[in-house]
């Protein structure tokens, strides 16, 4: 078993412990358990980073065996510059929800501490796999214990959010799934992403397939106007739900665009890359305007999500260095950002357990300490210099500028919205004198919620004011990348 399965399996073989043993009246066991199956889930992934050879495309590794050998199906896994932060990101953010999760969980704890687990290996699996079968399995499989998060800890619409969470993924899926079969039969008989990425295919062949994968990747994203099934899965979500919804599942679409619609369908990419571009700056001004009207704290930042990860989708289409590696860097800067945004509304929710902006007001008066991560937090949300969420907005919108002033223009004048929402919902919740007794009663943040947001603080800030490792990680891989949709075009 090599570095890639062991962050694969380490996960979920605690999460299937935990569901096979655990009970409610060791819930204090459990937790512990679960702590301790993130925490070495997360150190396993460490040696991926510091054995990663910089300076080359190639994946790295590598393992590879036969699963199903009748139809050449492998378990093949590995990483190259793309996806190697990926694996980290998802292990940190997993640990830090079990966290959070410690005393908030009181009812079917081994559950919800298994789920999470569980999910954090199947996301891995999605960020790790060349073979297309494998990525689907994984990719489809991350629906399941998402679905019951939902479902059994979410709010009093929960079932309604489950639904729809499930079946606008899973629906858009379904074309991918048919993509894989045909890219099958074109290859005679292989699931190698690597052969694929090789296929001449046609003008016709791509645009189907480009298509295809759009449909499942852009739900997932999600694009604009497939955006509207993520709102109200946030609000119903329990917190750990929305933190990790946020901050790695919605990556899954984007990366599936530059593993798959790009390389595999280069020509298709760059003649619809217009729509892409048009539907990434609606995403990033329309939904910043709808996210200003928002009554509910999840509700705008889940609008807010939307509009970041336009930022992403604009990067990858406008096919230069800059808005690649700033979509990339754009995607794990808003994994650190959400998930420190919702469950910093989650600290607030478990003392209140209201989510509605008009409950609170004057929260910097009965909590000094929590107000100084949440300003730092939006902050980084409004893309501040010297935090996470400025680099990747800031590299898009120079390779925006690169490609096309007025597209740049456009980009940078959308990060207005970003500070007027975030910042509004700041000043309405934390600032002015005390507004109800329900405020003035609130006692300021304990140890276990210190921790979890220093973590994300020392992240937020970490990568805002170098982040020199993230970039020199990708910048082959992105290189080698956009050679190959550009080759594929001269041709």
């Amino acid at each position: 078993m090599g570095l890639l399965s062991l962050a694969i399996w380490t996960p979920i073989a605690f999460g299937v412990v935990l569901l096979a043993f655990g009970r409610d009246d060791q819930a204090r066991s459990v937790r512990w358990v679960a702590l301790i199956g993130a925490f070495v889930s997360f150190l396993v992934t460490l040696p991926l980073y510091d054995g990663f050879k910089l300076g080359t495309a190639a994946m790295q590794f590598v393992e590879k065996a036969p699963w199903i050998t009748r139809f050449n199906v492998n378990y093949h896994l590995g990483v190259d510059g793309i996806s190697l932060w990926f694996v980290l990101l998802t292990a940190f953010i997993n640990l830090v929800v079990v966290i959070a999760g410690w005393e908030v969980i009181t009812r079917r704890v081994n559950q919800y501490m298994g789920a999470f687990l569980i999910l954090s290996g199947l996301m891995i699996g999605v960020f790790c796999a060349l073979d297309g079968m494998l990525f689907y399995v994984f990719f489809e499989a991350t629906l399941i214990p998402m679905y019951l998060i939902i479902g059994i800890w979410g709010g009093p619409n929960k079932i309604y959010a489950a639904f729809k969470f499930f079946l606008y993924t899973l629906l858009g899926s379904l074309l991918m799934l048919v993509a894989l079969i045909f890219l099958y039969t074109k290859s005679g008989g292989s699931f190698d992403l690597a052969l694929w990425h090789r296929l001449p295919l046609g003008g016709t062949a791509q645009t189907l397939l480009f298509f295809a994968f759009f449909a499942a990747f852009a739900v997932k994203v999600p694009m604009w106007p497939v955006h509207t099934w993520l709102p109200d899965v946030h609000v119903e979500a329990p917190t750990g739900g929305s933190a990790v919804l946020a901050a790695i599942m919605l990556k899954l679409g984007a990366y599936g665009f530059l593993r798959f619609s790009l390389p595999i369908a280069p020509d298709a990419a760059r003649e619809w890359a217009w729509l892409m571009i048009a539907l990434s700056l609606i995403a990033v001004i329309y939904v910043g305007l709808v996210a200003m009207v928002q009554k509910d704290m999840k509700k705008l930042v889940a609008y807010s999500s939307v509009a970041h990860m336009g930022f992403v989708t604009l990067g990858f289409f406008i096919f230069n260095d800059l808005g690649v590696s700033g979509g990339l860097v754009q995607m794990i800067s808003h994994g650190f950002v959400s998930a420190a945004m919702f469950l910093s509304i989650g600290v607030l929710y478990d003392r209140v357990h209201s989510r509605e902006i008009a409950s609170y007001g004057g929260v910097v008066n009965t909590m000094p300490k929590f107000t100084a991560f949440a300003l730092m937090f939006a902050m980084a949300n409004c893309g501040l210099p010297g935090t996470a969420g400025f680099v990747g907005e800031w590299m898009v919108i120079l390779g925006a500028v690169k490609a096309n002033f007025w597209l740049g223009f456009a980009a940078a004048s959308a990060l207005i919205f970003g500070a007027a929402y975030t910042l509004w919902m700041f000043k309405r919740v934390y600032l002015g004198p005390v507004s109800n007794h329900h405020v003035k009663e609130l006692l300021d943040i304990g140890s276990r919620e210190f921790l979890f947001l220093t973590l994300l603080a020392v992240a937020v800030l970490y990568m805002g004011i170098y982040p020199k490792p993230f970039t020199d990680v990708m910048d082959t891989s992105v290189a080698e990348l956009l050679k190959h949709v550009a080759l594929s075009k001269l041709n």
